[in-house]
Parts: structure tokens; C-alpha cells; sequence
């Protein structure tokens, strides 16, 4: 029964291993010719979740780049069964399904968060969260608080290409990896894979502010979602137990160091998140008895590592 109902939850590969389906709508808002999503304010909004750290990464870029003005937001929640349900009632729909199917009538595939939509069209843009934060990032600059900040700047991209392929993999995806094995040796080898990264990029933050050195990337907005949510929920109901963020030298530091971001902690809810897992993925939490802590204050602790010079720009 268990099996059946993690399958269900997350289908396995004939190893027992967790694959991640690969999002469907993945068109880009830009000023290049002939695409029919041009950067506007008011025109666009971003479905999240608060609890779901992929569309975290899309609530986070937003409050980094200035964009509460230009751009919406319409929150969901999981219900029981798992579908996504809206907060309040937005263009008829209640449901993530309805949502989709308005976009695209017919629609079978996932109805996943984040998704940035088009308002003026009543069209999914693109619900690949990697992609969202990249237009993010650059395409809304002149409506943007803060446009000199760049997320991803040139000169910092293959560096930030190599961690996002490695932290995605080993890290973001790799807890899921760990949660929902359904074997043994699918359960080692992500948990295995896991450690070693976190050991990596403890080792690298040691001598790096951030991850591509004093200035923060996309890459640090990656991993934020997965490090905020570590120590409340994957260490303990993913069995990510080998050590939480908070026991590592550097990368404890770091998180609240990212925390403590202007506008980052305002995305930040750690009692969803607490509630959203422990309450909803039944199979790995059958009572849904949701913990009272971790205290997220502790993140306002001093993280001191602004003195921290990378070698290349000292």
C-alpha cells in the first residue's frame, strides 16, 4: 500500500529512484520580435505556493530585483489530495487545474507552481521555475526598484551555469531524491550525493562570500529555497539526517546571510512550509503531525561574513 501510494506521489524509475517531470510551458517574455509577451507592469502575476521552494526561488528574485509593483501574486495552497488550490477566486478559477485548463483546454499534464502568467492574454508563459527567475532577473528592469542589481551577469555565467547543474541535481532535486526513494540503494546514493555537494559548497563559502564570489547570483537564490527549508523539513521527514545547515562552519552563516537580504525573510514562511509538507505528503507522515519548531528567528542571528573575500576580487 505504501509503494502504491508513492508511486503515485512520485513515480519512481526501475531502481526505485525519483525522477522529476520536466515542465511544459516554456515560452519567454523578452522585446524581441514578434514574441507576443513583451515586459509590461501589471500585465503579468506569479501563481506560488509559499511552502513549495521552486516557486520560493520566483518570490525571492522578485524581492531582490524591486518587482512587487509590476508584478502580482496570487497564492495557492495543497489540498489533501495534493491539487493546488487558490487562495481566493482569480479569473473563475479555484483550482491549479482550472487555472491550466483555461490557458490550454484539453490540458493533461501537471499542474504545477510556480507558473507566470499573462493576464491581458489568460496564458501560462512559463512554469519552469529556472526560466521564470532568469526573465526575472532581466527583462523587467525598467519597471524594477532595484534594475542595477543583475542576478546573473555575463562575466559570472558559466560559473553560475556550473553550480545551478550541480546544486539542482545533488541538492535541490536531490532531497526529493532522498524523501522519496523507494529503495535502499536509491536512498544511499542521493543521500551519499547530497553530502558531498553541501561538504563541497561548505568547503568553497569558506573563502567566497557567496557562491560566485562577493556578489549574489541566481545561484544563491537556487539553493536558498532548498538551505531555508533543510533543517524544518528535509533532515527530519526526507531523512536528509547525516547534519543540518546550521551544524556546517560556513553554510549555516551564509543562510542567514541570505535571509537577512532586503526583502528575502518577507517571502520567507516557515510555518507553511512546516505545514505544507508534514500535512500533505501522508505517505511519509501518516498522523500529518506537524513539528513546532525550528524557530526561524534564529536566522537573525549575525551571520559576519561581510569581511569574507573571494581570491579572485581581493
Amino acid at each position: 500500500m505504501w509503494q502504491l501510494m508513492m508511486s503515485k506521489l512520485a513515480p519512481p524509475d526501475r531502481t526505485g529512484a525519483y525522477i522529476r517531470p520536466s515542465s511544459s510551458f516554456r515560452n519567454f517574455v523578452s522585446t524581441a520580435p514578434e514574441n507576443p509577451y513583451g515586459p509590461a507592469t501589471g500585465r503579468y502575476r506569479l501563481f506560488v505556493g509559499t511552502g513549495c521552494p521552486w516557486a520560493h526561488r520566483t518570490l525571492v528574485t522578485r524581492a531582490l530585483k524591486g518587482l512587487e509593483d509590476a508584478i502580482s501574486v496570487s497564492v495557492v495552497y495543497p489540498s489533501e489530495g495534493g491539487m493546488w488550490v487558490l487562495e481566493s477566486e482569480t479569473f473563475g478559477c479555484n483550482t491549479m487545474p482550472q487555472i491550466y485548463q483555461l490557458a490550454s483546454p484539453g490540458y493533461q499534464g501537471r499542474c504545477t507552481v510556480p507558473v507566470l502568467w499573462d493576464d491581458s492574454k489568460k496564458a501560462i508563459v512559463n512554469n519552469e521555475s529556472s526560466e521564470i527567475i532568469v526573465m526575472l532577473n532581466s527583462e523587467f528592469n525598467e519597471f524594477a526598484s532595484n534594475p542595477e542589481m543583475d542576478l546573473y551577469p555575463v562575466d559570472l555565467r558559466s560559473q553560475i551555469d556550473e553550480w545551478n547543474d550541480k546544486i539542482y541535481q545533488s541538492v535541490n532535486n536531490g532531497v526529493y531524491r532522498c524523501g522519496f526513494a523507494q529503495t535502499q540503494a536509491a536512498y544511499d546514493s542521493a543521500c551519499s550525493e547530497l553530502f558531498a555537494v553541501l561538504d563541497e559548497i561548505d568547503r568553497s563559502l569558506s573563502i567566497s562570500r557567496y557562491l560566485c564570489g562577493d556578489r549574489v547570483t541566481l545561484a544563491d537564490v537556487r539553493l536558498f529555497t532548498t538551505l531555508f527549508r533543510f533543517d524544518a523539513v528535509y533532515y527530519s521527514l526526507f531523512k536528509c539526517n547525516v547534519r543540518r545547515i546550521q551544524d556546517y562552519e560556513n553554510l549555516g552563516a551564509y543562510l542567514r546571510d541570505l535571509y537577512q537580504l532586503p526583502g528575502v525573510a518577507g517571502t520567507c514562511d516557515l510555518e507553511a512550509v512546516k505545514r505544507d509538507y508534514y500535512g500533505n505528503l501522508f505517505p511519509l507522515n501518516p498522523g500529518c503531525i506537524i513539528p513546532t519548531g525550528p524557530d526561524a528567528g534564529s536566522l537573525l542571528k549575525s551571520h559576519d561574513r561581510a569581511g569574507i573575500k573571494n581570491p579572485v576580487s581581493s
